[in-house]
């Protein structure tokens, strides 16, 4: 299919571009609500050491542990799926990248986590959000 079969074939359904626009709109606002409130709850110092932070779950049995493990990293795809997708349309999508990337787990996850949430934009936008919540910003060298 070429792009002009393509772009022939959603201007000629009226459906398709209804669906479309509502999930952008909706995407659009729920990133306005959900990104600021998931940012402002990561811890002060969640960057500041050298290694990963134990998990939450680590002392739930092993199927409860697993459950909420694939839940978690299910979000995590959602997020960073959704922020692909707002990096052209309406949206936040450098921070719903980089919230999907800490619902991740995979190996060296930390290191990219900490270089990601260095970039300037997002973390001018990072500290923005915590400021406007009364939040202190995120340390990133553990203090000796």
């Amino acid at each position: 299919m070429t792009f002009s079969e393509l772009f022939e074939y959603i201007q000629g359904n009226d459906t398709l571009l209804w669906t479309l626009g509502l999930v952008s709109l909706v995407t659009f606002f729920a990133s306005l609500l959900i990104i600021p409130w998931l940012v402002v709850r990561i811890p002060v110092d969640y960057f500041a050491a050298r290694k990963r932070h134990l998990l939450l779950v680590a002392d739930h049995h092993l199927v409860i542990r697993w459950f909420l493990l694939m839940i978690k990293n299910l979000a995590g795809v959602v997020f960073i799926i959704l922020g692909i997708a707002m990096l052209v349309l309406p949206g936040q999508g450098l921070l719903t990248i980089l919230l999907g990337i800490i619902f991740l787990n995979f190996p060296g996850k930390y290191r990219l986590e900490r270089w990601f949430i260095r970039l300037g934009p997002v973390h001018h936008a990072v500290d923005w959000l915590r400021r406007r919540a009364g939040r202190k910003p995120l340390i990133f060298e553990q203090e000796t």
